[in-house]
């Protein structure tokens, strides 16, 4: 990974379950993560992208899933997700007024691979999550382009940056400046060794609810800010695995990210939007199959409880990671977010 301090870092490990040699949702072979990020006046926002597997994904289309645990949001593409079971485009985040700026770049980039869309066969599906990044950023700006969604796509890695990059350039978390974690768990299934990894937007809960792995509730310095009486925000959680599920063995998986954001303390509030979205690169749906039947395999049920553990511990990381990694910033009109790590320095039990 390419960034300094990281959750484990800090002593903060969710669960017992090994993570991956990245500890990252790249750890799923061929996931690749991109940013675009965009500091300057008033302006703390941009883009992240996330490519699922290096093919064509409109003609070989990875089996997915949505799960909306709170819909306070204006994500685009969840609608057909949740109808077919799968996604045909790279996903973007990004902050909630540009989410039509992202659609239209999703759009262009899958014409440009696939000239026949909407012309000789049907159109296709951008997904494109959200969260409010007001506080630190000038969001009326609109300052996100086409142009900087293209950069995030075509500068996709499996070496990534986390914290105060790309769509969590100007995210905020239980009061402390959050932004884009990630995790891994590493599940050895009969001999063989799979992933399940998770990506989050972090920009959801009320400060003073933070609650640390050890059970030690940790709240931010406020002295600068407004009081903060409801919880807020929103969060972005993206699966991958390499897992062979079905769609709705994934939604059953997602729905566990709750578990791990429980944990941290949130309760999801009224306006916060809390989305999920999984997939798997172990099953595919080709866009021009001929075939009446096909094959998928599937996952013994009898056996999920470990995805499940996997999926609530990642999540939960998976938050802390981005709180780690994204230091504290000064924004629009000098609105101030603390950093987690500086107030970890100060716990009495890590002061001893």
């Amino acid at each position: 990974m390419s960034q300094g301090l990281r959750a484990r870092d800090a002593g903060l490990v969710c669960g017992t379950l090994p993570a991956g040699p990245r500890n990252s949702i790249a750890d799923v072979p061929d996931v690749r993560i991109g940013h675009r990020t965009l500091v300057h006046g008033d302006i703390r926002t941009g883009v992240t992208a996330l490519i699922p597997h290096g093919g064509n994904l409109y003609r070989d289309k990875p089996v997915a899933a949505v799960h909306v645990l709170n819909g306070f949001g204006k994500s685009v593409g969840l609608v057909q997700v949740e109808e077919l079971g799968v996604i045909e485009t790279p996903l973007l985040l990004t902050n909630t007024l540009s989410v039509g700026t992202c659609s239209t770049a999703l759009i262009r980039h899958a014409i440009a691979a696939n000239p026949d869309i909407g012309r000789e066969t049907a159109t296709v599906n951008p997904v494109v999550f959200e969260c409010n990044d007001g506080w630190l950023n000038d969001i009326q700006a609109l300052a996100v382009t086409e142009d900087d969604a293209r950069i995030a796509l075509e500068s996709a890695s499996s070496d990534f940056a986390v914290g105060a990059v790309g769509a969590g350039c100007g995210m905020s978390t239980f009061g402390f400046k959050g932004g884009i974690g990630t995790a891994s768990r590493r599940l050895d299934l009969d001999g063989e060794s799979f992933h399940l990894g998770v990506l989050v937007l972090s920009n959801f809960g009320r400060a003073g609810d933070l609650r640390l792995p050890d059970g030690t509730n940790i709240a931010p310095d406020m002295s600068r800010e407004a009081k903060v009486e409801t919880e807020k925000g929103s969060i972005i959680i993206i699966a991958a695995t390499d897992v062979p599920l079905s769609d709705r063995q994934l939604k059953r998986v997602i729905r566990r990210s709750g578990v791990g954001l429980a944990r941290l303390g949130s309760f999801w509030g009224h306006g916060s939007g809390d989305v999920a979205l999984g997939f798997s690169t172990a099953n595919t749906v080709r866009h021009d199959e001929k075939a009446a039947l096909i094959e998928q395999r599937v996952f013994n049920e009898n056996r999920i409880d470990l995805l499940f553990e996997a999926m609530a511990d990642a999540t939960q990381e998976a938050v802390l990671d981005a709180l780690v990694a994204a230091g504290s910033m000064i924004g629009r009109a000098g609105h101030h977010r603390p950093g987690l790590a500086d107030a970890l320095k100060h716990l009495p039990s890590r002061e001893a």
